[in-house]
C-alpha cells in the first residue's frame, strides 16, 4: 500500500462508515491522544518505567496504526499529499544531515 492508497482508503472509509471527518481541531486532539498511547507503551515496555499488568495486552502496532489513521485524516482534511510531503522531507533530511550523524561521537 502506498501513502496515496492509504489516503484514498481512509477517505472512502470516512465517507461510507464515518459519516464525515471530525473537525481538524478535534482530530489534532485525537492525534495527541493516540501518540500518548504509543508513548505509554514505549515508556513501559522499552523504557525505565515498569509495565503495568493492564498495559501488557496493549498492541503497539495497533496504536501506531491509530496514529497513522488520524494523521492521514488530517492530511486529507488539509489537502496535504503525504507522498509528496514525505519525499520532500527525505530530500531535506538528506541534504541537511548528509554528514551530521556520521560525525556524531554519541552514535559511535
Amino acid at each position: 500500500m502506498t501513502l496515496q492508497n492509504a489516503q484514498q482508503q481512509v477517505d472512502e472509509w470516512i465517507k461510507t462508515h464515518g459519516v464525515r471527518y471530525f473537525s481538524e481541531l478535534t482530530n489534532m486532539a485525537i492525534l495527541t491522544e493516540e501518540v500518548g498511547e504509543v508513548a505509554r507503551i514505549m515508556a513501559r515496555r522499552y523504557g525505565d518505567q515498569s509495565e503495568k499488568e493492564s498495559d501488557k495486552s496493549k498492541d503497539l502496532a495497533d496504536e501506531m496504526a491509530d496514529v497513522l489513521w488520524v494523521l492521514i485524516c488530517l492530511a486529507n482534511q488539509t489537502g496535504v499529499n503525504l507522498t509528496e510531503a514525505f519525499q520532500k522531507n527525505i530530500e531535506k533530511k538528506t541534504i541537511r544531515d548528509k554528514d551530521r550523524h556520521h560525525q556524531n561521537p554519541k552514535l559511535k
